[in-house]
């Protein structure tokens, strides 16, 4: 990937700030009409892949080229474009054929809003046997006005032949420091605030959305709260607080929901019945993703404190990034030992392959601070 620094960058690539080469690249692309029909983006988790997606997206939906601010942006910013696809791999080992073969009959109809119709594929890694062979038929005879993002991390795992219909773009692996500042440039908050998201969500975009949600920041809070109970908690106790938690982040849902309704309500009038069964099948999916996705949090805010609980366990003179629950890192890192916070960092990560094993939700948290609380000297208690 080459790029001249461009005349002009569009809005919604402000964005890829902290990745110029990429901002510089796409931006000339776009204002010499040299857009790829796919794209490989590729790069660490963090790097601004899917930030790089959603900021493409809505340079080629948008009438006036990404301002960032028009409506057909927002809905793709919110996710509820209908020319605008986000696809998951629909099982724990990878993408289903019966997903592509969605995806390709839905190619094959005509935009609703716009003039292309885009779809961003996250874990592209994930392509796999007769769903990475379905998808590279559409790759090499693509249907008009419409465009393939493919997110992964490296070449390596990917069909080569599916590597050869694209065009790689790498993304270089972002430092703690640049993601604060693009956390504190995009949204007004603290650095400590800005750290504190990322350590959570693990992007800069995802973390100005988590930021700017108040439901998705009480989850945290539960959490922290639910840590700082623990050595005090019987079992049942412990049962409670994690149904508390996946009850809390079932909330955000909601609102996804409603969107999705009224999307499909502006669509039914354009598409076949199939076409409205395979948007609701793909709406099902992407709630179920975004579950799986609140869960992540969860278990990335336990893992964040934690490791500010290793720190002050060592003595280290690390800053910790849990700033605002300082007491409560400091409470539990004056009961365990070393050894003990690293068993239950070890019961977050098994939490972790759980959740990508479909396992559900509330078994995988129950089990999860069940074993951090043993693990931190705290055995469990039964009344």
């Amino acid at each position: 990937m080459s790029a001249a620094a461009p005349a002009r960058v569009p809005a919604a690539l402000d964005a890829l700030a902290d990745q110029p080469r990429v901002r510089d690249f796409l931006a000339t692309a776009l204002a010499e009409g040299r857009l790829s029909h796919a794209y490989l983006f590729l790069g660490p988790p963090g790097a601004g892949k899917h930030e790089a997606a959603e900021a493409l997206a809505k340079c080629v939906v948008c009438p006036n080229g990404g301002d960032a601010t028009c409506d057909e942006c927002r809905r793709v910013a919110h996710r509820t474009h209908p020319d605008v696809r986000w696809l998951v791999p629909g099982s724990a080992t990878g993408y289903l054929v019966t997903q592509v073969r969605e995806l390709i009959e839905d190619a094959g109809l005509a935009p609703v809003r716009a003039r292309t119709k885009v779809y961003v594929l996250e874990r592209a890694e994930l392509l796999r046997g007769a769903a990475a062979n379905a998808l590279l038929k559409t790759l090499e005879e693509p249907p008009a006005n419409t465009m393939f993002v493919l997110c992964g991390r490296t070449v390596d795992a990917l069909l080569p032949t599916i590597v050869s219909r694209c065009q790689q773009v790498p993304f270089a692996a972002p430092s703690a420091a640049a993601g604060v500042r693009a956390v504190t440039r995009a949204c007004p908050c603290t650095e400590a605030e800005a750290r504190i998201a990322l350590s959570v969500t693990g992007s800069p975009a995802r973390a100005v959305e988590y930021l700017g949600s108040a439901s998705r920041r009480q989850v945290r809070r539960l959490v922290v709260d639910t840590l700082d109970a623990l050595p005090r908690d019987d079992s049942w106790d412990v049962l409670l607080a994690a149904r508390e938690i996946v009850g809390a982040v079932s909330v955000p849902l909601a609102d996804v929901k409603k969107a999705q309704e009224e999307a499909l309500q502006e669509t039914q009038d354009f598409l076949t019945s199939a076409a409205l069964k395979q948007v609701a099948d793909a709406n099902k999916r992407e709630l179920t993703a975004r579950e799986r996705s609140g869960m992540m949090e969860v278990l990335a805010a336990v893992e964040s404190i934690l490791r500010d609980v290793l720190v002050r366990s060592e003595g280290l003179p690390d800053a910790i990034v849990n700033e605002d629950a300082a007491a409560v890192v400091d409470r539990l890192a004056a009961r365990a030992s070393t050894r003990r916070v690293v068993a239950a960092l070890d019961a977050v990560a098994r939490a972790a392959d759980d959740l990508a094993r479909n396992v559900s939700p509330q078994l995988t948290l129950e089990v999860m601070l069940l074993s951090v609380k043993e693990a931190l000297t705290c055995p469990p208690s039964f009344r």
